[in-house]
């Protein structure tokens, strides 16, 4: 079992770092506010991880990969969610605080409730944890379920220290960026494109 964990836990790192849509919507919102918002959207998506893993371990997803007409209603909830986050983005405006010590504290609750959202309505989480996760289930060591719910845990540990530190290194890139009249029009813009383009790779992909 140990060394199954050791092995998921450098699977699990490599595959928080490589690049994707979640990484990159915590490097944007912590390069374009400051390192918090991106530690915000992290533990949100990390928080969701926490349904898709119980989903897994309880059997639940092969529900999902078994009913195509409630996987494409969930792909469809997801992709209208993100088209309305990146409309908001669109309508907001381009100017961008960087100064995090006057940071309403309820942006945080809601990129954390943004986070979690996100994550929930990815259905292809709960099918990457479906097919990752039971492949380093060693049998009779424990009980199935458990092993689920240790090694989702370990990815989800993993995950969250390799998001804070990309939000932290985007957070402290933005102190050099603050006299910049062409970043915060960019990011508004780099925002959109990561919300729409998620929203995209849910059906394509």
């Amino acid at each position: 079992m140990l060394e199954s964990c050791i092995a998921f836990s450098l699977a699990a790192f490599l595959l928080a770092l490589s690049p994707g849509p979640d990484n990159v919507f915590v490097l944007t919102q912590s390069v374009a506010r400051g390192a918090r918002y991106g530690i915000a959207v992290a533990s949100g998506l990390i928080t969701g991880c926490i349904f898709h893993t119980s989903v897994v371990a309880l059997g639940f997803a092969v529900i999902l990969r078994d009913n195509e007409w409630l996987l494409l209603l969930i792909k469809i909830a997801g992709a209208i969610y993100l088209l309305f986050l990146a409309y908001k983005v669109y309508r907001s405006s381009d100017k961008i605080k960087l100064d995090e010590s006057t940071v309403n504290p309820d942006s945080w609750w809601k990129l954390y409730r943004i986070g979690i959202t996100m994550n929930l309505l990815n259905p292809k989480v709960t099918l990457f944890f479906l097919a990752l996760l039971p492949q380093f289930v060693v049998p009779a060591a424990m009980e199935e379920w458990m092993q689920i719910y240790i090694l989702g845990g370990i990815f989800m540990l993993v995950s969250l220290i390799t998001f804070y530190t990309i939000a932290f290194l985007g957070g402290g890139a933005a102190r050099f960026i603050r006299s910049s009249k062409w970043f915060a029009p960019a990011m508004k813009w780099i925002q959109i494109i990561v919300f729409v383009g998620i929203a995209v790779a849910i059906f394509v992909i």
